[in-house]
């Protein structure tokens, strides 16, 4: 039992260690993947810009329904946005498709008589109207690395209409091509250096400098920003290959209120839509988790034609169709907070914590087994554990300890020591010749007659009983005393039993006289 407790003792310790070294290099690397079971709903608000004061009205929009009136009209709105990304196939242990929706609400508008409205949004299935609350919708789909988190090409699409029962997808998307950008996520153990982030409004990477490194909530984060180029948007193709709605208007310079030197009030003027951003995230550095984000979008018509001919009043137009500044909630932020701060924690316990705490009990483990083996070979002499050599009895708790006889004295007989006992009370290993010996009373002549009583011969059952070399523990029947005649020339008192021994030492008679053997029964 000894042998084998120290045997799971050195066992543990090697593979606590073992395991301490493993569990960084694989473990961690299984930790740090997209996780197939990613479910984020993110909510953001319009807020004021900066410096200015809070108004309920922050935003401003084109309004649609003064296409059908005599001039262009603008709103001031609040909007929220909302946005759900989630884990679709195709998914597996390489990459994972997130799809993310998003729509743009108009939440409340400020009326002509500065009253507050809050529109109404039709069901999916009916047809909306130009004052429908419903701003914007869209779908993106991307399969990323799971490991890089960075867009692997299999799917990059972007769903822009319903996809009514029997149309394929494919019908009410658009393909991004050479999207390489992060969105959702950046990658595991991002760096103070530049990233490519993609916008999805003008479907283009835009680089995602690194500002400044702070706090949020108590979790470390780093600050990237990137700005968006000037985009037209009527260049960005709907499912059909047409621009999309909205994005080309061709009205009277009276509609778009311009005016001016040889710029007559009928005179059709065509605008198109542009599109520039500012983005601020703030990302998580060891999982990249994106845990706060602020971003300003600017969207506008203007003149595609800026030559020389054509009139500064036109060239230098410009008319909002999206003025806003959107704020993650507080309850985003807390919620993206909590989730990258338990997978730090995570991390930690994989990669830090548990490799440490395997690796010094590892350690305390061999340290134990090595005392226990050192102490075994200095306690375990082969020539003082009682007999058997393997450390046995070696604390000196064997009832059969005690001191053997060093040889054969005079007066011993064959098998027996000077105090009586059998040699098999010390040892298994000279039982048998004690036996043997047990049948002779002269050692070279052996006698002519049988002796009366002979415990080899009589009984074999006695000394013929096999030794279980594998027991802890070896007992002997005691030997009985032998009724056996006196050699010639011994007294008889020499043959009385000695107190406290199983049988009566019997002296070995002199070689001189002439012997004979006794006298049959």
């Amino acid at each position: 039992m000894r042998r084998v407790a120290m045997a799971l003792l050195a066992f543990l310790g090697l593979a606590c260690i073992a395991a301490a070294i493993t569990i960084p290099t694989y473990l961690v690397g299984q930790l740090k993947v997209v996780p197939l079971d990613l479910d984020i709903t993110s909510d953001a608000g319009t807020v004021s810009a900066p410096g200015e004061s809070a108004s309920r009205f922050p935003a401003v929009i084109f309004d649609r329904c003064s296409v059908t009136k005599s001039k262009a009209a603008l709103l001031n709105v609040n909007l929220v946005q909302q946005r759900r990304s989630i884990i679709v196939e195709p998914s597996n242990a390489d990459q994972a498709t997130l799809q993310s929706a998003q729509t743009v609400l108009i939440d409340r508008v400020e009326g002509r008589d500065g009253k507050e409205t809050v529109p109404t949004v039709a069901p999916a299935d009916e047809e909306r109207k130009c004052s429908d609350g419903l701003l914007t919708a869209n779908i993106d789909r991307v399969s990323v690395n799971r490991k890089t988190s960075a867009p692997n090409g299999v799917v990059s699409s972007l769903q822009l209409e319903a996809d009514t029962e029997g149309v394929p997808l494919e019908d009410v998307s658009v393909q991004l091509e050479d999207r390489k950008g992060f969105q959702y996520k950046f990658g595991f153990d991002v760096q103070k250096q530049d990233y490519y982030y993609y916008d999805l409004n003008t479907r283009q990477d835009t680089v995602a400098s690194f500002v400044e490194e702070k706090t949020i909530q108590g979790l470390k984060v780093y600050h990237f920003k990137t700005e968006v180029p000037e985009t037209d948007l009527s260049d960005l193709p709907n499912p059909q290959g047409e621009a999309p709605l909205g994005t080309i208007l061709n009205m009277p310079a009276k509609w778009w209120g311009i005016s001016g030197r040889g710029i007559r009030s009928s005179r059709m003027i065509n605008m198109h839509r542009f599109a520039t951003a500012e983005r601020h995230v703030y990302v998580e550095p060891v999982t990249g988790t994106i845990v706060d984000g602020y971003e300003e979008q600017h969207q506008y018509f203007r003149s595609v034609d800026d030559s020389e001919n054509v009139p500064a009043a036109i060239r230098d137009f410009r008319m909002d169709a999206l003025n806003a500044n959107f704020q993650w909630s507080e309850a985003t932020v807390t919620e993206q907070v909590q989730r990258a701060d338990k997978y730090v924690n995570l991390l930690k316990w994989g990669g830090t914590y548990v490799p440490i705490i395997l690796g010094v009990l590892g350690a305390l483990m061999l340290a134990v087994w090595g005392l226990l083996v050192f102490r075994g070979r200095k306690d375990g002499d082969p020539s003082d554990d009682g007999g058997d050599g393997n450390g046995e009895h070696a604390d000196g708790d064997d009832p059969n300890d005690g001191p053997l006889d060093d040889g054969p004295a005079a007066g011993d007989l064959p098998g027996y020591d000077f105090d009586g006992r059998s040699a098999g009370a010390h040892t298994a290993v000279i039982a048998a010749p004690a036996a043997a010996a047990a049948t002779e009373v002269i050692p070279n002549d052996p006698p002519t007659t049988a002796l009366p009583y002979t415990p080899a011969v009589d009984d074999p059952d006695y000394w013929g009983r096999p030794i279980d070399a594998m027991a802890d523990t070896v007992s002997f029947r005691p030997i009985p005393d032998l009724d056996l005649p006196p050699l010639p020339g011994a007294p008889v008192d020499d043959f009385a039993p000695i107190e406290g021994n199983p049988i009566a030492d019997i002296p070995v008679p002199p070689e001189d006289p002439p012997r004979t053997a006794p006298p049959a029964p």
